[in-house]
C-alpha cells in the first residue's frame, strides 16, 4: 500500500464523519460513488449516493450537536481499489432536549475505488455493536 493512498482513503472516511457533524451534505456527497451500495442494517439500504445523502439529512434533522468519531483504521490498497475498516462511536443529542441522546458503537467495512476526483466509497456496510439511549427521549 502506498502511504499516500492509505492516507487519502482515511481522509475520505474522516470527511464522511465531518460532513454529518457539520451538516455539509455536499461534502457528504463527495465521499461516495454515484452507485454506492450502502447497508446500514435496520436503518436501511441504498444503491445510490443521493439516496444515502437524503437519508442522512433527514435522519439528522431532529438532532442538535452530533459527534461521529472514527478510530482504528485499517486500509488495504490493490491498484485502484481499496478495502477499509474503522470503528465508529456516534453520540447524537436531540435539538429539542439536549439531555436526550443516542449513543452508538460499531464499525464500517468499506470498499473504495479511485476515481478522477479521488477515492470514493463504493460499498459500505455498518456493523453495529450496541446502541443505547438516554431515559428521556423526545
Amino acid at each position: 500500500m502506498g502511504e499516500q493512498d492509505g492516507c487519502a482513503v482515511v481522509e475520505v472516511l474522516v470527511r464522511y464523519a465531518t460532513a454529518i457533524d457539520t451538516r455539509d451534505w455536499d461534502l457528504l456527497r463527495s465521499c461516495f460513488t454515484d452507485d454506492v451500495a450502502a447497508d446500514y442494517g435496520a436503518s436501511g439500504r441504498w444503491t445510490d449516493r443521493e439516496g444515502i445523502v437524503a437519508f442522512m439529512e433527514g435522519a439528522h434533522a431532529g438532532f442538535g450537536p452530533t459527534n461521529h468519531m472514527l478510530t482504528n483504521f485499517t486500509v488495504r490498497i490493490d491498484g485502484d481499489r481499496a478495502r477499509a475498516r474503522c470503528s465508529v462511536h456516534a453520540v447524537l443529542a436531540f435539538a429539542a432536549d439536549p439531555t436526550a441522546w443516542i449513543d452508538t458503537v460499531g464499525h464500517y467495512e468499506d470498499e473504495l475505488v479511485r476515481t478522477s476526483d479521488g477515492w470514493r466509497i463504493a460499498v459500505r456496510t455498518f456493523h453495529p455493536t450496541r446502541m443505547v439511549t438516554s431515559d428521556s427521549l423526545p
